[in-house]
């Protein structure tokens, strides 16, 4: 059993970016009085978040920047005066807000990346950093495809499957998918057919105020009948846009791993890094093309268990 100062303290944060003059990606680069360093905004997970959700909280309270979340970045472990830390990173692009000093920043420069990485006083921040510069993927998603909530078993809906709704811990999946998915900036939201698909989604457009479309294209049944149109659609979602901005697509088991085995993704968690999974209420997070495909996997959400 660890001591608690041997245990790992959760922290999470983003390398928020934008365009430049003449389309240079600068960064957002921080100054803290309390630790005089120059650094990336990140902070500590309050209980119950899971990272993702305290890295958007944390760089909007240090920068009062608006972000459309992006790619998973790089993880960061060190060990600071309270102990071993570790970082997770997203990279963030900004779309809102202006910075204004406050108690925990007291100045924030907008640098090309490689003046960042000079300036930053942290080599693990330099690392998150050269993550970001990368061109082998692209930084922002096009697309979110979530498998719908947990509706139970077929065996015990006495209806039509189609009509099968979302069981209590399916109901508790998509308020959850609701508070999460908004940091990537959904423009807009589309359901497969099935209540569980149209359910699973309805929150999160709620939540963003828009209205929820249908795309019998990625249900099972169309899915099926023409495996191809469902493909193209994914397909014309993945293709790079001028605005940031994700669509949203709840679709259904049957779909979901077919369409990602067409784009190329291959999961190392499985079985000759073959099958990708799609478990219920899970998202894919897309973006890109086949090659150079940004593809992050994310299962519920959970609470991180160090926080």
């Amino acid at each position: 059993m660890s001591s608690l100062a041997e245990r790992v303290q959760p922290a999470a944060g983003g390398a928020v970016w934008r365009l430049g003059a003449g389309g240079v990606l600068e960064t957002a680069v921080v100054h803290r009085p309390k630790y005089d360093d120059w650094s990336l905004p990140k902070g500590k997970l309050d209980g119950g978040e899971h990272p993702l959700q305290a890295a958007v909280r944390e760089v909007g309270e240090e920068t009062g920047l608006g972000v459309a979340v992006g790619r998973r970045s790089v993880q960061t472990r060190y060990t600071h005066r309270h102990g071993p830390k570790r970082v997770d990173y997203w990279t963030m692009q900004h779309v809102a807000g202006e910075f204004a000093a406050n108690d925990e920043v007291d100045e924030l420069r907008w640098l090309p990346v490689p003046q960042a990485s000079e300036l930053v006083t942290h080599p693990h921040d330099a690392a998150v950093l050269a993550d970001l510069a990368r061109t082998d993927v692209p930084r922002t998603p096009t697309l979110l495809l979530v498998r719908h909530a947990s509706a139970g078993e077929r065996g015990d809906f006495a209806g039509p499957d189609d009509e099968r709704p979302l069981d209590a811990r399916g109901r508790a999946q998509a308020a959850r998918l609701a508070q999460l998915l908004t940091a990537f900036g959904p423009t807009e939201v589309l359901a497969a057919p099935p209540v569980r698909c149209v359910q699973t989604v309805t929150p999160l457009a709620r939540a963003l105020g828009l209205p929820l479309g249908t795309v019998p294209e990625l249900g099972e049944d169309g899915f099926g009948d023409d495996p191809q149109a469902g493909i193209d659609k994914v397909e014309a979602w993945l293709e790079p846009r001028p605005t940031p901005g994700v669509t949203v697509v709840c679709s259904q088991g049957g779909a979901i791993p077919s369409v990602l085995m067409a784009l190329g993704v291959r999961f190392p968690g499985t079985a000759g890094s073959l099958w990708p999974p799609s478990a219920k209420g899970s998202v894919w997070v897309l973006g890109g093309r086949p090659g150079r495909l940004l593809a992050d996997y994310y299962r519920d959400f959970p609470a991180d268990p160090d926080a």
